[in-house]
């Protein structure tokens, strides 16, 4: 079983929830259940190949929608490769499903802006992705001088209206790992919103409260967060707690309990500034239990579970509608989804693994208990 340091919100205080409009919570006998808008996924990773065909099922199983990050091997850097790969995830759903992937380009040093002009015209890429070159996972084909090279791509994007996906990190190695999303902030984030105020720009997977403090300082419409469950429940001590867990390794990596607590209150707010975005990351385990492991961590079958516990410990419930169904696609100018899910206040052990051909893959909270399980209203 893979232990996981599990860190309560008891600390933060709220006032007593108050639920409105369609978010509707229920009690039939001794059991709570929640009715929401079905949510969306704003950064998710589908992979490729038999690990597409295995792990597209969780996610449309519980999200309607979902941005497909692109740094596949090799990268989704042209419209034409992101209407090829769509129709890959598009064949791999299962019968019946009426998941929606929404593309993005992965941003590089030779990116056109006439790219730009294509992907909004084609009707199925609504991002792209800015990975600086050597952050993460397939990211060494990222860019390399955001200022110097890709400045007017950003103008285009701004003209088109098409946000820019930000892996908010510096890869400098004389910088520590546990600042580098602070130090990207200030010499990169801050300098390119002065730069260019009317640019959309999600700041993905947010780690730290120097981050909730730059998002929540900026426009409101113009800069927004993801945030991942991990993020949410874990620190950094997630990462040792028990010997080295591997399965609790992801890139932003986890930070201080401040930084956790900071990022749990932001989101438990109301604030329409910061949404969904489960970053589940699927690798084989071989991938991740080796002597140079993968960051990622799939949370894709349980995020909905672990999103409702961080809502429901921090008193915030009427608030997690907002959070999972509608402020990511206010913020991308969609429409919001009509079909409901139910979360039902019932325990359930999340499997010890996924078991498929080419090998096992561990889900966040492998073998642990949760509640809030989500089915179709």
């Amino acid at each position: 079983m893979i232990k996981t340091l599990v860190l309560p919100c008891k600390a933060l205080k709220f006032p007593s929830a108050k639920f409105e409009g369609s978010n509707q919570l229920q009690h039939k006998g001794t059991k709570m259940e929640l009715t929401i808008t079905r949510p969306d996924d704003w950064h998710l990773h589908l992979r490729d190949g038999e690990l597409l065909q295995a792990v597209v099922p969780h996610s449309a199983s519980h999200f309607a929608r979902g941005i497909v990050m692109p740094n596949l091997k090799p990268p989704i850097t042209t419209t034409a490769a992101a209407v090829s790969y769509r129709e890959s995830i598009l064949k791999a759903l299962p019968a019946g499903s009426d998941f929606t992937p929404l593309m993005t380009l992965y941003l590089t040093d030779t990116t056109n802006p006439n790219e730009i002009k294509l992907a909004k015209r084609s009707g199925v890429v609504y991002a792209v992705k800015l990975y600086p070159a050597g952050a993460t996972t397939n990211s060494q084909d990222g860019v390399t001088d955001l200022f110097g090279k890709c400045l007017p791509v950003l103008e285009e994007m701004a003209q088109q209206n098409m946000p820019l996906l930000v892996h908010g990190e510096v890869t400098d190695a004389d910088v520590d790992v546990f600042d580098r999303e602070k130090v990207f902030i200030d010499t990169v984030l801050r300098p390119l919103i002065q730069r260019l105020p009317q640019l959309k720009v999600v700041m993905e997977h947010v780690t730290t409260k120097d981050a909730v403090k730059f998002v929540e300082s900026c426009k409101e419409g113009f800069v927004a967060a993801t945030v991942t469950p991990q993020h949410l429940l874990l620190n950094r001590n997630s990462l040792f707690q028990g010997g080295l867990q591997p399965h609790n390794y992801c890139l932003p990596v986890l930070k201080r309990e401040i930084h956790r607590q900071a990022i749990v209150s932001a989101v438990t707010s109301g604030s329409k500034r910061f949404f969904i975005g489960t970053d589940s990351a699927p690798h084989e385990r071989r991938r991740k239990e080796s002597s140079c492991g993968c960051a990622g961590i799939y949370s894709a079958p349980v995020a909905l579970s672990l999103y409702a516990k961080v809502f429901e410990e921090a008193g915030a419930l009427d608030k997690l509608e907002a959070f999972v169904s509608f402020n990511g696609p206010d913020f991308y100018g969609l429409p919001r989804n009509t079909s409901k899910i139910k979360l039902s206040k019932t325990s359930f052990k999340v499997p010890d693994c996924f078991s498929f051909p080419f090998g096992e893959i561990i889900p966040m909270f492998a073998g642990e208990t949760l509640e809030w399980q989500p089915s179709f209203n």
